[in-house]
């Protein structure tokens, strides 16, 4: 008798081992679908924007002033600083590339769209990276590395409505949808900056600051930069009617005034 209640003591044992192991694996088991859900929604994108599902990290506009001749020297220039502003959007940020035409607010868009971060910046357990690569290629890489080389360079034109073309980009994709609460907005200008519509030239003006805010052109092409970050890549021409560090200083004024943060000037390379 002594023997039987050891054995069924023993399968008790048994038993209890066996239920604590499975508990302990259901446990595992539940965590390893809690980390995989927990991370199922990283680094997921809207197919229709390639943008993560809550929206672009930050928003980059590019704005090429075409609407002057630029020199051989001064392109090859912009194209350098044209790719290390491709090169700083961020996994997730959204990028805008417009030129400036001659009519006030007449802008043309050459790309549009959200950098989909390439194979290295998804988990593979919850991503395809090689999938993910090929998507970055298709629709940010690729396009971004041809489109240097794509950058107009006419003749020169009637006007150039600076003022006008920041303004358009400020209500069309600064206030979009697109925006979100505290997450950047840069712009980009590469231009030579001066301004010249039938409401306000500086050619006719010069740089006094008071002459532009007493012209039509204030109220008309004025807008607001709060949170928006400004870099000027500077194209330099010969025969402008002022000091290029008195122009700079005159657009950092802008800027300012309307409230934005003007980050730098970069002089581009080369006399126009």
């Amino acid at each position: 008798m002594a023997r039987r209640a050891r054995r069924r003591k023993n399968g008790h044992a048994g038993t209890i081992v066996a239920a604590v192991a499975l508990g302990l694996l259901s446990v595992a088991m539940l965590a390893g679908f809690g980390w995989m859900w927990s991370r199922s929604g990283k680094g997921q994108i809207d197919t229709s924007t390639n943008c993560p599902l809550d929206g672009p990290t930050s928003l980059t506009a590019v704005l090429v002033d075409a609407t002057d001749p630029i020199s051989t020297t001064t392109m090859a220039d912009l194209r350098n600083e044209f790719r290390k502003t491709i090169g700083r959007v961020e996994p997730g940020g959204y990028m805008r590339i417009y030129t400036l035409n001659s009519e006030p607010g007449d802008l043309t868009v050459m790309f549009d769209g959200c950098n989909p971060g390439d194979g290295s910046t998804v988990d593979s357990w919850t991503n395809n990276p090689v999938r993910r690569q090929k998507k970055w290629e298709g629709a940010f890489g690729d396009p971004l590395n041809k489109l240097p080389d794509q950058i107009p360079n006419a003749a020169s034109a009637s006007q150039s409505p600076i003022m006008a073309g920041i303004q358009q980009i400020k209500l069309s994709l600064f206030d979009s949808s697109l925006a979100k609460q505290g997450r950047a907005k840069r712009l980009v200008v590469a231009s030579d900056m001066i301004e010249h519509t039938a409401l306000y030239s500086q050619y006719r003006s010069g740089l006094d600051y008071q002459k532009y805010v007493n012209s039509a052109a204030d109220r008309t092409y004025g807008t607001s930069l709060d949170g928006v970050d400004v870099t000027i890549l500077y194209i330099d021409r010969a025969k402008k009617p002022f000091q290029s560090l008195d122009h700079a200083e005159f657009w950092t004024q802008w800027v300012q005034s309307h409230h934005g943060e003007f980050q730098k000037l970069v002089g581009l390379e080369g006399l126009n």
